[in-house]
């Protein structure tokens, strides 16, 4: 028994020792990194070091000045690096770019021409009468009234624009008018429509009014004083339309109001009882086929 605690004592120690030999070479590569790792510090520290002594050195020399550039002459119109903007396409026609931008000013200005020099002033306005006439305050809906008044407008003057594209906008695409030139034509046909609808007593107070001289002819009249003319000859014709749709309205009125007093029934309003009849009248007699009709006959004459 005793040998064998010896044997087991020295297989004992000897683990011992081999276990201190494998934490001896554990140990060894990480010194080496170790050192490696301070190595490689110390190298980056010298060279930012050099870095910066460097260029405290450089910024510190003199420099000597530099002698000022001679002016150089001026080159050649055209020469070098130019922008050049080009109106006028192939052959001659308007350039694409061109075309956009007029398509795109026309667009921004289309509402104001639309009241100013078309018939759609007057229709809108003979159509809201007649809703106040029937005594209606939200039916129809503005909204229907100016849709209504805008495709009546362009039955109305689909003639003129016809014209105006035959004569001005189409020769200008062909490149065949300029610019100023399509103008002048194209706005010949909208101004025959102007004038034939417009009077001349409003002609003369638009003119007195710009202080300009009497016009010799029609083809002397100015667009300045033509526009607000034919404007208050469309107001007025208009109102003159609404008087009389108004009148067999407040026909009824009167009826009501006076079988309401006469029955004793002042605290009913004559409205709720008068707007039953009117509704039914103006269904009866067609009124807004006869409306729409009249408004668009006004136009196939001379105003």
């Amino acid at each position: 028994m005793t040998s064998t605690a010896i044997a087991s004592t020295g297989i004992a120690s000897t683990g011992i020792a081999s276990t201190g030999i494998a934490s001896t070479g554990t140990t060894a590569p990480r010194r080496g990194a170790g050192r490696v790792l301070a190595l490689a510090a110390l190298l980056a520290g010298l060279v930012v070091l050099l870095m910066v002594v460097g260029a405290a050195v450089a910024h510190a020399a003199p420099l000597d000045p530099l002698d000022p550039t001679a002016p150089v002459a001026p080159g050649e119109p055209g020469a070098g690096d130019t922008v050049s903007v080009s109106v006028n396409g192939v052959n001659g026609t308007p350039s694409s770019s061109i075309v956009v931008l007029l398509a795109i000013t026309l667009l921004s200005v289309a509402p104001s021409l639309l009241l100013m020099t078309t018939s759609f002033t007057k229709i809108l306005v003979v159509l809201s009468l007649t809703r106040n006439a029937l005594g209606l305050q939200g039916v129809p809906p503005n909204q229907v009234l100016a849709g209504l008044a805008l495709f009546l407008s362009l039955f109305v003057m689909a003639p003129v624009m016809g014209d105006v594209n035959d004569a001005g906008v189409q020769p200008y695409l062909a490149g065949e008018l300029t610019f100023s030139q399509a103008v002048d034509v194209g706005s010949e046909p909208l101004r025959e429509f102007m004038l034939a609808h417009t009077r001349e007593a409003d002609l003369a107070l638009m003119t007195r009014a710009a202080d300009q001289p009497n016009p010799e002819d029609p083809a002397s009249v100015s667009m300045l004083t033509l526009i607000p003319a034919f404007m208050l000859s469309e107001l007025r014709a208009a109102f003159i339309i609404g008087f009389v749709i108004f009148v067999p309205f407040l026909v009824i009125d009167l009826v009501v109001s006076a079988a309401l007093m006469s029955m004793g029934m002042m605290m009913l309003p004559p409205i709720m009882v008068s707007l039953p009849f009117k509704l039914l009248l103006f269904v009866l007699v067609d009124g807004w086929g006869l409306i729409l009709t009249a408004l668009i006959g006004s136009y196939a004459g001379g105003g």
